[in-house]
């Protein structure tokens, strides 16, 4: 990852989307944000076990990416919750699109939520 600081390896849309969520972890985090995680210990109780280190490189990746800002709820020690922008949003239709090819294609994926599949972008 850390792709931001540098220029697009191509003008391809998928190529540069995937220079921001195209790693194992990225869209993870955000489905838990789409789905109302704010907190870094609430995105450690997700199933898949993120280690801390990749959580908080991802977090500080999607913010500089302007997915999601951050703000203080702690002051000492300082802790931050986040929320995702609009740009972050937009992603829900991709993450309910996934959900739906797993499904269909890959035995044993669960099936979200219908909250999570009817869900619209505000």
């Amino acid at each position: 990852m850390g792709q931001m600081n540098r220029d697009p390896r191509s003008p391809c849309p998928i190529a540069t989307t995937l220079d921001i969520v195209g790693d194992r972890w990225t869209l993870v985090v955000v489905r838990d944000l789409l789905t109302g995680k704010k907190r870094f210990s609430e995105f450690l109780d997700s199933p898949e076990g993120i280690a801390t280190n990749v959580l908080s490189d991802r977090l500080a990746l999607i913010e500089q990416a302007g997915l999601v800002t951050k703000a203080p709820y702690q002051l000492r020690p300082k802790r931050f919750e986040y929320t995702l922008t609009t740009k972050g949003e937009d992603l829900l239709p991709t993450l309910q699109e996934m959900s739906r090819w797993a499904n269909r294609h890959i035995p044993g994926t669960w099936t979200p939520p219908e909250s999570f599949m009817a869900k619209k972008i505000p």
